[in-house]
């Protein structure tokens, strides 16, 4: 069984790549391998930022291991908050005051398409790849709670009448920007066995 290690300490992002994975691939946390600490995120593009996360886990602990780097972009801003995603109302990484900013900027604006996207960076055998995951949609004019982390109150995915977090997790982890980037991976890593 091929064995990675997931460059993320955000425990909603893992429940949801376990979730998608299943039981096909081993994966061990940041915490399991003995990291505790942030790893810089200070790349302009969220390519940039994944390989920086995974080549920086790569580098410390000698293992296979892949990152992402999520951004949601959104047309009428001219593709904002993009790989700022996490901290468009500051260094906090406050969910709730990113939502409140992106709706403010989102004032009297008619064109509410957006897209999420999802690069992820995998570092195997010495090898890097990249996979993307994209799903169009359209920012809602107020929030509708449910599930989900970040975003996911404000923004619909195209063919469906409700939000990310009204949808759920299992219906998310289905059609999101990030079950499409990691079946990306998967299907790679399929064909390495």
């Amino acid at each position: 069984m091929i064995k990675l290690v997931v460059a993320t300490n955000n425990a909603h992002k893992l429940d949801e790549i376990r979730a998608i994975l299943g039981n096909k691939i081993e994966l061990l946390s940041l915490k399991e391998i003995g990291h505790s600490g942030d790893i810089p995120e200070t790349a302009d593009t969220l390519e940039g930022n994944a390989l920086m996360k995974a080549r920086y886990i790569h580098e410390r602990y000698g293992c296979d291991c892949f990152a992402d780097d999520t951004g949601l972009e959104v047309e009428a801003l001219n593709g904002e908050p993009g790989v700022y995603s996490a901290r468009y109302a500051g260094e906090a990484n406050d969910a709730e005051a990113n939502m409140q900013k992106l709706l403010t900027r989102m004032e009297g604006k008619i064109n509410r398409s957006a897209q999420f996207r999802t690069v992820i960076a995998l570092i195997i055998e010495e090898k890097e790849y990249l996979f993307e995951g994209i799903v169009q949609g359209e920012i809602l004019h107020e929030r509708c709670e449910g599930e989900g982390f970040g975003y996911d109150p404000l923004f619909r995915p195209q063919g469906y009448d409700e939000s990310f977090a009204q949808l759920g997790n299992e219906v998310k982890n289905r059609i999101s920007h990030r079950a499409r980037a990691v079946e990306k991976l998967n299907d790679f890593l399929e064909s390495l066995r």
